[in-house]
């Protein structure tokens, strides 16, 4: 930066330069004055008045005095040819680097396959010759991943510059993904298929999701980001026994689950196990807890009782109870005897469920029961399924496990429409399903049980504390308490960790 500086010699010239013109102003207000006096001149034939002259005087001395103050106007003025200048160094701060563009990078193509469509399809919808995908296809592994494409998977392509003529250049690379922590680029390059793995490792998040019933369980709790086979594991496995979905639960009913959700690059890809989760329903709360013991994996309490019964009340899904246990007149042959099972009511077709883990003990035709099957639970528990349409993959002997599918509705027999004729019986004795209380199971115990709450601990800690910011208890002067929203819930209700 440089500033320019009087010298001493300078201001002394301008000085007497300024004193001269000064000088000047006196002299022509002197030689005025002594006009004004001695005669008068004529202009245009008139002759100046003492008051004229005084005004033109008044005028050339103010002239005068702008011309001493200001030099600037007055041509005598030297200005100096040069001025001395003085440098100064200032530091300027230091810009960061900008890194050149890089001009190699890919540019991908995004193509997400759509349903029925193969990979022979995509490379001749881009015009990408069928000799450059086998080339890219007799790469190792390339085949088997290229050629099962599923509906949604999402493939890359890379395209050389385009030619002087127009249209697209000829296929540089093409990427897909080999599982979830794999993606594989494939490039062409003198002729050669060059491959490069890079790795995307995934990230495996506990989330707490909350939220209320409202008018659908299943549409609250898919918009707070539960997955539908999460869902549907409290419904039809964690909850079953305890809560009826179609008839215990209210829009002011409340859920919390803890979830693992697996992320990749900070995007969603899944949601996996239920670890825990708290069902709010008839005022009480239900809680639910996931433990492996013994390689076997179960859902338990609290108090470390497995919340799996050993029988299943309603061995079949979405049908209406259509006839009770007891008397009754019967529908084919009118006479009046006891009724000693339960009716459900379905179309024909639906899957029938083993009620408990057990031994098929008969499988045929039987009478009026039509095509039936009798399963025995042990320690003096049988149950028999009646009028079937058809039977499942089982055979007479083998063991299956609670809600196998063991057949479909039907009305083989004596029936007068497609229905489940159930039967429950106790060391032979029938007892109304409905209403017998059902064994229960055994609780953990010792180590076990140690270990147990040492696990499920941690979790129910962090449903407590995310309901306590989600829901708050709000005096109100009607009924005492009530549960609202506290304005810390956030629009998606889940917390994380």
């Amino acid at each position: 930066m440089t500033t320019p500086e009087s010298h001493p010699s300078d201001l002394q010239r301008s000085e007497r330069v300024r004193l001269e013109n000064l000088r000047e102003l006196e002299r022509q207000a002197t030689t005025s004055s002594h006009q004004a006096e001695a005669s008068a001149e004529t202009i245009g034939n008139r002759r100046w008045s003492r008051r004229q002259w005084a005004h033109s005087s008044l005028i050339a001395t103010a002239g005068a005095l702008l011309l001493a103050i200001v030099p600037g106007f007055n041509t005598a003025v030297d200005v100096p040819h040069s001025a001395r200048l003085t440098t100064l160094s200032l530091a300027l701060p230091v810009l960061p680097v900008q890194p050149e563009p890089d001009a190699a990078a890919t540019s991908w193509m995004p193509v997400t396959v759509e349903k029925g469509q193969t990979l022979g399809a995509i490379f001749d919808e881009l015009g990408i010759p069928a000799s450059t995908m086998h080339a890219l296809l007799e790469q190792p592994g390339a085949r088997d991943a290229l050629t099962r494409l599923r509906p949604g998977a999402q493939l890359g392509f890379a395209f050389n510059p385009a030619p002087a003529n127009g249209g697209r250049g000829s296929l540089h690379a093409l990427r897909y993904d080999r599982g979830e922590t794999e993606r594989v680029e494939l490039s062409l390059e003198a002729g050669k298929v060059v491959e490069t793995v890079i790795e995307r490792p995934i990230e495996v998040r506990t989330s707490v999701v909350s939220g209320k019933v409202g008018r659908s369980l299943f549409h609250s709790a898919r918009k707070l980001g539960l997955s539908g086979s999460s869902i549907n594991m409290l419904t039809d496995e964690i909850f079953q026994y305890d809560i009826d979905f179609n008839t215990d639960v209210t829009r002011n009913d409340r859920f919390s689950v803890v979830v693992e959700q697996v992320y990749r690059e900070g995007e969603l890809l899944r949601t996996g196990k239920v670890l825990a989760a708290v069902f709010t329903a008839k005022n009480k709360p239900f809680t639910a807890f996931r433990f492996e013991q013994d390689g076997k994996t179960e859902y338990y309490n609290a108090e470390g009782r497995p919340l799996k019964k050993s029988f299943i009340r309603m061995p079949i899904q979405y049908a209406r109870l259509s006839s009770r246990f007891g008397s009754r007149r019967h529908p084919v042959s009118g006479s009046v005897r006891q009724h000693k099972g339960v009716d459900y009511a379905a179309r024909t077709g639906t899957p029938i469920m083993a009620a408990g883990d057990a031994r098929v003990q008969f499988k045929g035709w039987r009478g009026g029961y039509g095509n039936t099957v009798i399963l025995d639970h042990g320690r003096g528990y049988t149950t028999l399924y009646a009028h079937m349409s058809g039977f499942g993959n089982i055979r007479q002997g083998q063991r299956v496990s609670q809600g196998t599918v063991i057949g479909r509705v039907g009305s083989t027999g004596l029936s007068t429409g497609p229905h489940l004729h159930y039967e429950f019986r106790i060391n032979g004795v029938h007892r109304n399903p409905l209403q017998h209380t059902m064994p229960e199971p055994e609780p953990l115990k010792g180590v076990a049980l140690a270990a147990f709450h040492a696990q499920t601990g941690p979790a129910l800690a962090r449903i407590r504390t995310v309901e306590d910011i989600i829901y708050a208890q709000v005096p109100d002067a009607a009924d005492g308490t009530r549960v609202v929203e506290a304005k810390r819930d956030a629009p998606s209700g889940r917390g994380q960790g």
